[in-house]
C-alpha cells in the first residue's frame, strides 16, 4: 500500500479547540446537554450591511477570478485602515487578501525559511497552535518563546534574548494573544525592535485581535521605526466584525508581498470575488456594530473572571485583549488528584462544559509547574452563568 509522508505524519498538527469541538458535537448527538466555552468565535451575527454588500456583488456577477493579491478597491480599503490603525504609510501594493488570516502563517514560513536548513521560528508558548506545526511541516524549528503569568502572559525579555541566534529567522507575535488573553506592552517591543534589527529576523505580527483590547492601548511593533519593513502585518475580519466563517483575511508587507501573492496562485489561485466587496464595507461603512460587540465582550469578561474567582481551587487575572480566559487550576487540579490540566477538563465535558487545556496550546515551559484551561466568552452571560455554576459544583465536589 502507498505510505503517507513524515511530514504529514510526524510534522502536521492541528487545532485542538476544532478536535474538541467535535467531541461536543457528538456528545450533544447523543443527547448530553453541553454548555460550550471551547471555540473562539463571535456569538453575534455579521452586521446586516457587510452582508449586503456581499448580496449586493453577487447580483452583480462578481464571481469570477480576481487578481491573486485582491481587487484593488480591497487592497485600497485595507492600506487606508492599516496606515489610519497602525501609524504607518501602507501602500494598496502592499496588501495581501487570503481566504482567511490563517494562510499566511504559512505562506510567511515559506517565504523567509528554507526546509532542513536548521532555521527556526519563535512561537509564543503556550500560543495558537498553528504557528508551530506551520514551522515544523515547512521544515523550520518551531522554538518556544514562555509567556507567564507573573507578566500577565508576556514573555520575559531575558527568555527572549537567551533562545535568539544566528539561526532566528522568524519572531511571531499574537497580541491581544489567544489563549490568554494578554497585550505585549510597548517596553516589550521595543526589546524586539533591539533584537530583530541585531540578528536582522522577520517579525510575522498577528493582530486579529487588535479591536477587542480593553485595557491600555494596542500597540503594533510594525509602528516602531525601521520594523514595517521586516513585519508581516496579518489581520482579518473574524473577529471584529464576527466573520469566522466568511474566510477573510489580509497581510502587509512591502518586500514579500509579491511572495505572498504567488504563493496565493499556487494553493487558493484569489481570494473569493464577492467577499472583498464584504471587505470594503466592513473597513469603510459604520461601525456602531463592532462598538457593541467589543462592549458586551467586556462585560462578559468581567462576569467570567469574577465567576471563575469564586471557585475555590480557581484564580484568574483579568485579560487585556481577546475575548479569552485563562484561569490557573493548579489547585483545583490537587483537589482532585488530578495529574494535568487536560483531566480536568475530561472532567468538566462529562459533567457538560467544554473547554480546553493548557497542553491544547503548546507543550509546558520547562519551569512550568501550574496547569491553566482557556475558555471562550464569546457566550451569552446566560451561558456564561449557568456553565460556570456547574464548573464550581465539579471542582468543589458537588459532583
Amino acid at each position: 500500500m502507498a505510505k503517507l509522508s513524515q511530514r504529514v505524519l510526524r510534522d502536521l498538527g492541528t487545532e485542538n479547540a476544532f478536535v474538541v469541538l467535535a467531541q461536543v458535537e457528538e456528545r450533544k448527538r447523543k443527547g448530553q446537554e453541553i454548555i460550550s466555552f471551547c471555540i473562539g468565535q463571535p456569538d453575534f451575527d455579521t452586521p446586516d450591511n457587510i452582508k449586503e454588500a456581499a448580496i449586493k456583488a453577487i447580483r452583480e456577477g462578481k464571481t469570477g477570478y480576481t487578481p491573486a493579491q485582491g481587487i484593488p478597491e480591497a487592497r485600497e480599503a485595507i492600506s487606508n485602515y492599516l496606515s489610519s490603525t497602525r501609524g504607518i504609510i501602507v501602500s494598496p501594493d502592499d496588501v495581501v487578501i487570503a481566504n482567511g488570516a490563517k494562510p499566511f502563517i504559512m505562506y510567511t514560513i515559506l517565504s523567509v525559511t528554507d526546509y532542513g536548513k536548521g532555521d527556526e521560528v519563535i512561537c509564543p508558548n503556550p500560543g495558537y497552535p498553528i504557528y508551530e506545526s506551520a514551522a515544523r511541516f515547512c521544515g523550520a524549528k518551531a522554538v518556544p518563546l514562555p509567556l507567564v503569568e507573573r507578566k500577565n502572559f508576556c514573555f520575559d525579555v531575558a527568555d527572549l534574548e537567551r533562545i535568539v541566534n544566528k539561526n532566528t529567522k522568524l519572531l511571531i507575535l499574537n497580541s491581544p494573544h489567544n489563549p490568554t488573553g494578554g497585550v505585549l506592552k510597548k517596553e516589550d517591543m521595543e526589546a524586539i525592535r533591539e533584537l530583530a534589527i541585531k540578528y536582522d529576523f522577520w517579525v510575522l505580527s498577528d493582530e486579529v485581535y487588535r479591536n477587542l483590547v480593553y485595557e491600555g492601548e494596542f500597540n503594533s511593533i510594525a509602528s516602531l521605526p525601521g520594523m514595517y519593513e521586516r513585519t508581516i502585518i496579518m489581520d482579518g475580519l473574524s473577529k471584529t466584525y464576527a466573520m469566522p466563517g466568511w474566510r477573510i483575511g489580509f497581510a502587509a508587507n512591502r518586500i514579500l508581498a509579491p511572495k505572498l501573492s504567488q504563493l496565493m496562485i499556487n494553493t487558493d489561485s484569489c481570494p473569493v470575488h464577492f467577499n472583498q466587496y464584504a471587505i470594503i464595507e466592513a473597513l469603510t461603512g459604520r461601525q456602531d456594530e463592532v462598538a457593541r460587540m467589543k462592549a458586551s465582550f467586556k462585560e462578559r469578561r468581567e462576569l467570567t473572571v469574577s465567576l471563575l474567582n469564586e471557585i475555590k481551587g480557581v484564580h484568574c487575572s483579568l485579560p487585556d485583549g481577546a475575548f479569552y480566559a485563562f484561569p490557573n487550576v493548579t489547585e483545583a487540579c490537587r483537589i482532585h488528584n488530578l495529574s494535568s490540566a487536560e483531566e480536568l477538563r475530561s472532567k468538566l465535558l462529562d459533567a457538560g462544559i467544554a473547554v480546553l487545556a493548557d497542553t491544547h496550546f503548546g507543550s509546558k515551559n520547562p519551569s512550568e509547574k501550574d496547569h491553566y484551561l482557556r475558555l471562550s466568552y464569546a457566550t451569552s452571560k446566560d451561558n456564561i452563568k449557568a456553565g460556570l455554576a456547574i464548573m464550581k459544583k465539579v471542582i468543589e465536589g458537588g459532583k
